[in-house]
């Protein structure tokens, strides 16, 4: 698939002012200016995060309604429920906060919704749960801020809402007794991006503060925050960033029993990062409420017992392996039906049903079928008497306008910019389908339907120090707002060892004048013949430390790769 190269556009006279100020390299000082790090005190804020980096959470609006009503809670003995969503964000929120308030306060219970049963968010069923069995305050985590009239069914039973969010808030809250989520209007807390556990972070702190605990109190919790932030793909930099990184070394030293046991049923043998957690560890948790019951989630993290968090963490284990094994199922038969359906290259978008789909997997289906082929994708499948669904957008193309477009042939639907999901009846998704391509026919643009790739920074293979790679990974942890750096290296000619692995990949062997440099680009094998032409390539790649044998190395992780324009 032909793919956009973005360069993106550089400040020399604000590289060459920070480059004076730190010392090294230009291009890393390029990079920095990128990000909007342009003076010595910004990029060594940026380097060295700290505790003292994090905000008052009492700026944040009605922590201290929050703080005083928990307090009061538990003055009176009443009985407390935490409310928390199905996913990592939310069953971590969950668990950090059942954890912190159960060595405060015995009476109080945890509640995540069925992923099936229930749906997303504060559900009917959990307002009666909380009813029934006599609680006064619910802290919902992660969810809340847009449950306007089941919070209200909540205050007239007699129970008080704390709500803990980051979703954007509509024009209408929901009457809770406090509502805390920075992205609310009138709030003045300066990081607006913090997920739900975040959040829930920041009401531990305060009310640690307001009780005069020690800040060990709510740290012990950074690891399950870490996992939070890396696994909702929020921004990465700010209070996100600090959070991250602080997590990161409380699991690289002394995680919960549940982590240090998805450390260890998922094979990571060496230092935990940033991918580590999206990749192995949010896949698991995730998995348990995709498969089963995200209770169980939610039961790893408070289970201080190591062998006991090894059992849960062995079913979570188990799910992900069913789910996994639906995905790679349900992605094959689609792509067959894109291939065999002769209307698809002519179409904006790619809408697929199936009734017997597993409903768990049907947005990571649709996040796969846009790898192969770059549309906006709904993939449907039955739940009950209805359809139900995921869609996944491609970059700068808003999908939540389009499915709004769409809504007359939609029983419900929610989302953003880049993700969505529909609830819809059968007889209506012929209807829905051309309707949706209408829509985005009319709206996209043509490069929106080419892959785009952002490159930092053009280089030269010599500025490749051991330096360079040192400085370059104390920019981690990389996500959102502070990707890792992708660069460009021009005239690059192959030296005769690169070759083909595993009939799927091209094991690199290259050089750019008289500097070699060897890499690896997976699933790049029908490129290879480009390679073997004896021209000179433009190619676009990653750097990465490779370990063999005792040896440590640089080497790239290509991306793309065309032929160059012109020889050098």
């Amino acid at each position: 698939m032909q793919k956009r190269w973005n360069i993106l556009p550089t400040s020399p006279l604000q590289t060459q002012s920070l480059q004076k100020a730190l010392g090294v390299n230009a291009t890393i000082c390029s990079i920095l200016v990128q990000r909007g790090y342009t003076t010595f005190d910004e990029a060594k804020h940026f380097f060295r995060p700290s505790l003292d980096h994090l905000h008052n959470p009492f700026l944040m609006k009605d922590m201290q309604k929050a703080v005083d009503r928990i307090n009061l809670a538990i003055e009176n003995n009443e009985r407390i429920l935490v409310f928390g969503d199905y996913d990592v964000d939310g069953t971590t929120s969950v668990a950090c906060m059942f954890r912190f308030l159960k060595a405060l306060h015995p009476l109080i219970d945890f509640y995540i919704p069925h992923r099936y049963r229930e749906g997303y968010g504060i559900s009917p069923e959990g307002i009666k749960y909380a009813r029934d069995n006599y609680f006064s305050l619910v802290i919902s985590l992660d969810c809340g801020i847009k449950s306007v009239d089941l919070i209200q069914q909540a205050l007239d039973y007699g129970i008080d809402f704390i709500v803990c969010d980051h979703h954007l808030p509509d024009n209408i809250l929901p009457p809770a007794h406090a509502i805390l989520n920075p992205k609310q209007e009138d709030c003045p807390y300066p990081y607006k991006e913090l997920c739900g556990c975040g959040v829930g972070f920041k009401l531990m702190q305060a009310i640690s503060q307001s009780r005069n605990l020690p800040p060990s109190s709510y740290l012990i919790y950074l690891d399950l925050v870490a996992t939070a932030i890396a696994a909702d793909i929020v921004p990465l930099n700010g209070e996100n960033r600090t959070l991250a990184y602080l997590g990161l070394q409380q699991i690289n030293t002394k995680p919960c029993s549940g982590i240090k046991a998805l450390i260890q049923t998922g094979g990571i043998t060496s230092e935990v990062n940033i991918g580590n957690l999206i990749f192995v560890i949010a896949p698991r948790i995730n998995a348990a409420g995709r498969m089963d019951d995200a209770r169980k989630a939610v039961q790893l993290f408070v289970e201080e017992d190591l062998s006991k968090a090894l059992q849960i963490a062995q079913l979570l284990h188990s799910d992900n392996t069913d789910r996994k094994e639906a995905d790679l199922s349900i992605t094959e038969e689609a792509l067959h039906m894109i291939r065999t359906d002769e209307r698809h290259p002519q179409r904006r978008t790619t809408v697929l049903f199936q009734e017997h789909w597993h409903k768990g997997v049907v947005g990571i289906v649709a996040s796969r079928l846009i790898d192969s082929f770059y549309r906006p994708t709904v993939v449907l499948t039955k739940s009950g008497d209805i359809v139900a669904g995921s869609a996944r957008s491609v970059t700068g193309f808003n999908l939540y306008e389009a499915i709004h477009a769409c809504r007359e042939h939609l029983v419900g639907y929610g989302g953003h910019f880049a993700a969505a999901g529909m609830t819809l009846l059968p007889d209506q998704v012929e209807a829905f389908s051309q309707k949706f391509e209408e829509v985005v026919a009319a709206t996209i643009t043509e490069a929106s339907l080419v892959p785009e790739i952002i490159i930092d920074a053009e280089v030269s293979f010599h500025e490749f120090t051991p330096t360079f790679y040192n400085i370059l990974t104390q920019m981690e942890p990389f996500g959102p707002a502070n990707m890792r750096p992708v660069f460009v290296s021009r005239y690059v000619k192959d030296t005769g060892a690169s070759k083909i692995v595993k009939d799927l990949h091209i094991r690199f062997v290259v050089k750019q004048g008289i500097v070699p440099l060897s890499g690896i680009g997976f699933n790049m094998a029908h490129l290879f013949p480009l390679l073997q032409m004896n021209h000179p390539v433009d190619i676009v790649y990653t750097l990465d430390m490779n370990e063999w044998n005792g040896e440590k190395y640089l080497q790239m992780k290509v991306i793309d790769f065309r032929l160059s324009e012109q020889q050098a």
